[in-house]
């Protein structure tokens, strides 16, 4: 899986939220400001160039949909994420957000909570 481009990623969020549809529809789900048609319209070729949508054609307009996964993005992305900049330790990067202000003490309680449920089964 290729890398995405900020712009991608914010096409790609609005094609998982719209799940099949054209260019004008994943553009109703983007965040303002919203780039022109042209713009989307090319950022979904690439999108389907780099393999993470599919089209057909109905009529004389192309259907995209996720080819990829939000979870599959997630799980490969954030991945990369630990590796590269935590040292390969999701404890740094919870750490560093606890030392940001950025998860609670709360929120971490809650997470624990998770993992202990998790493996109990």
């Amino acid at each position: 899986m290729e890398k995405l481009t900020a712009q991608e990623e914010d096409a790609l969020l609005a094609i998982w939220k719209t799940g099949e549809g054209n260019v004008k529809s994943f553009m109703e789900e983007m965040t303002p400001p919203v780039p022109p048609y042209t713009t989307v319209a090319s950022t979904i070729k690439n999108l389907e160039k780099k393999g993470y949508l599919s089209s057909r054609m109905i009529g004389n307009a192309y259907l995209y949909a996720p080819a990829v996964t939000e979870e599959t993005y997630k799980q490969k992305f954030m991945g990369n994420v630990v590796k590269d900049y935590f040292e390969n330790s999701y404890k740094e990067l919870v750490s560093f957000f606890a030392e940001k202000n950025k998860i609670s003490a709360d929120e971490l309680r809650e997470i624990i909570g998770l993992i202990e449920e998790k493996n109990k089964h």
